[in-house]
């Protein structure tokens, strides 16, 4: 590894990023002078226009963040050819790269090329940058051996950069076993167990922009979503994939997934919400809503003209068993039913020697008596007077329940008070999922191409379900730790994970190199894994710095300042119920701070005034985070205040725990346990 650096090379190569930044400015000024007028009508217009208003938005330049990050020199066996790798591909006048983009065939070796198999290249550099000023170089001959102990030096120094602000790209610094997740392919559904600071959903994100790149057409076409589990993680990873030069994806979380289908108006007892999260409650709603087919009594008699064309009832049952045998959606079932009664008398009067087309076929399906006929047998129904009559009448849930809940679970889903109708009803969560589930028996759910969803840990079986039925016939890239779990309903296996998302053959890789969370800090977390995870392997911190951890009963605002005085950001994680209290402690300190989450107040919540001055969460020094909303954010210095009342928080011990080490491992330099001497047992030394 060469860390001289000949200035006049170094010259050369700050040359020819100022060439990379112009070409980059006049293949944006290209694009902004194309316009629409050679569209052929209104709708090829629009659809151009905003075709090229992403291609500008995807050429914007940050002055801040180097083009290029890296350059790869091939042997002449491997081509002869040097090409600098990037964001995003830059190209001159002629058409010839400048920059190649980093998820580009070409440049998989600067990832992935070792001196053991050095995929045909003969040197790989790294660059240094400081406010978007190439600062230097290192080269590594991939032909030489190497000495023990070699690291890279500006590798370590990207990894550990202190950082203020949302999540950024991990780009320049994406390692091998991580390069091999993200460029599997679209048709492969993964799922990457993280250990804390192994990169898990920087991954995942640079796996969406890899697929965006590499099937542009198919999935800008069926579309990309990408799940998180609240909207301040989404704030935190908002500018991951705009940095990649990617704004095609959809970024929501599972509320808002489900939102469509009614109003979050309510929350329930966790009993409550596991129960209607189990996935024996797809078997209830299926039989919920087919149980409003009757069997027809009465033959269906057409007028036509002068003649009466008559289905007997034992015919009419049979066409009722054949549409429904197809398993089709309820509501396209009965369409079906529609047409399939409208051809059994097209057969007769065909037979009286009377020759109809299609078109009288689907005329004799919109007659009265056959509409009427097939409502009443197959009456239309909606989601959510069909989860009302479950939820409010006791003989309609357990018909439906039969052979599913028991009675004792049947009682727990009804309503003690129902609402006058299902307008008016207080939905919660998990009834929106419920409806979801519904929505998609009666009328088929849209699919899209790829979904990723990240701490997928926290998902129910419903949940889970409703992201499968939006990935039929596509994939997902599914991220999280079984360590982290922390809903009541959280799953325990990622078989069964893939099981509820309909992929039973999604392939799992684990994560457990720490890049980010130092070693002194992971280990002892990780004293609480035998407790929570006994199955997972614990991570391994692969930093050369071992950070720094201190366990203290100072006061809290002391604790604060001395980290504020470090470089980087600090995250004061406390326990939900202490946040009034700290924001105040924290005023009358004269600390400014932001409050993670303040714009998420759970439904019927009380919420606190803020200071219409305060800075906005990741944009402050210091973020205040209720424990609840830690998980998947990091801070260079964190604090973490009354562990015991963290655990405490929780429904029960174990996921207490849970919370307690997804807050510990939040750290990428410092972390500070502030405790009253009542430290989880857990954690205090044998």
């Amino acid at each position: 590894m060469s860390v001289v650096v000949p200035e006049n090379e170094l010259t050369a190569e700050r040359k020819f990023l100022s060439e990379a930044r112009t070409a980059l400015a006049a293949m944006r000024e290209r694009a902004e002078a194309l316009g629409s007028g050679s569209a052929a009508d209104a709708v090829s217009a629009e659809f151009l226009d905003a075709a090229l208003a992403r291609r500008v938005a995807q050429l914007a330049d940050d002055p801040q963040v180097p083009l290029f990050f890296g350059r790869i020199d091939q042997t002449p066996e491997g081509g002869g050819e040097s090409f600098h790798v990037g964001r995003r591909h830059v190209s001159d006048p002629d058409g010839d790269p400048l920059v190649v983009d980093w998820r580009a065939p070409v440049s998989a070796p600067f990832y992935r090329a070792t001196r053991d198999d050095p995929m045909g290249l003969a040197v790989r550099r790294r660059y240094g940058f400081a406010n978007g000023t190439l600062t230097g170089f290192e080269d590594e001959d991939l032909a030489a051996p190497a000495a023990d102990g070699t690291r890279s030096a500006i590798l370590e120094a990207e990894i550990e950069r202190p950082r203020t602000g949302p999540m950024r790209d991990i780009v320049a610094t994406i390692q091998p076993e991580q390069d091999v997740i993200v460029r599997s392919d679209l048709s492969r559904t993964v799922v990457v167990q993280g250990a804390p600071g192994t990169g898990k959903t920087a991954v995942g994100l640079h796996r969406a922009a890899y697929l965006l790149y590499a099937h542009r057409q198919q999935v800008t076409r069926r579309g990309m979503i990408v799940v998180g589990p609240n909207k301040s993680f989404l704030r935190y990873i908002r500018d991951v994939l705009p940095a990649l030069g990617e704004i095609d994806a959809t970024q929501t979380t599972i509320d808002d997934l489900v939102a469509e289908r009614g109003r979050l108006r309510e929350t329930e007892p966790a009993a409550v919400a596991v129960l209607k999260g189990d996935a024996r409650m797809a078997r209830v709603l299926h039989q919920a809503v087919w149980s409003h087919l009757t069997e027809p009594d009465e033959p269906l008699v057409l007028p036509r003209g002068s003649m009466r064309w008559r289905v007997a009832a034992h015919e009419a049952r049979q066409v009722v068993g054949e549409v429904a045998g197809r398993n089709p959606r309820y509501l396209l079932g009965r369409s079906q039913l529609h047409h399939a009664l409208a051809h059994r008398v097209l057969v007769q009067i065909e037979a009286a020697g009377d020759a109809l087309d299609e078109r009288a076929w689907d005329a004799l399906a919109r007659t009265k008596p056959v509409r009427a006929y097939a409502n009443a047998v197959w009456p239309a129904v909606s989601p959510a007077p069909v989860l009302f009559r479950l939820f409010s009448d006791p003989d309609v849930l357990a018909r439906a329940s039969d052979g599913v809940l028991t009675a004792d679970e049947q009682r727990m889903l009804l309503w003690d008070r129902p609402t006058r109708s299902a307008g008016s009803a207080r939905w919660t969560l998990a009834d929106l999922v419920l409806l979801d589930e519904l929505s998609d028996l009666l009328e088929k759910v849209t699919p899209v191409a790829h979904i990723v969803v990240d701490e997928a840990q926290d998902l129910s079986p419903m949940m889970l379900r409703a992201l499968g039925r939006r990935a039929r016939n596509g994939s997902l890239t599914v991220l999280g730790d079984l360590a982290q779990g922390t809903t009541p309903w959280a799953v325990r296996s990622w078989a069964d994970a893939l099981t509820h998302l309909d992929q039973p053959d999604g392939h799992v890789e684990e994560l457990t190199a720490g890049f980010r969370v130092p070693g002194d800090v992971i280990e002892y977390a990780a004293r609480l894994l035998p407790h929570i995870a006994p199955d997972l392997e614990p991570p391994v911190a692969v930093r050369r710095a071992r950070g720094q951890l201190t366990l203290t009963t100072a006061p809290l605002p002391g604790l604060v300042a001395t980290a504020l005085r470090a470089e980087g950001s600090v995250g004061l994680i406390v326990p939900d119920v202490a946040v009034a209290a700290t924001r105040r402690s924290l005023t009358e300190a004269g600390l400014r701070f932001a409050v993670v989450g303040e714009v998420e107040a759970a439904p019927g919540a009380p919420s606190e005034p803020g200071d219409p001055d305060a800075p906005s969460e990741f944009d402050a020094r210091l973020d205040l985070v209720p424990a609840s909303l830690a998980k998947g954010l990091e801070f260079d210095h964190v604090v973490v205040a009354d562990p015991a009342g963290i655990v405490a928080g929780e429904h029960d011990h174990a996921t207490g725990l849970r919370r307690l080490y997804v807050c510990l491992t939040r750290a990428v330099t410092s972390l500070v346990v502030r405790h009253d001497d009542d430290l989880p047992g857990e954690l205090r030394p044998a």
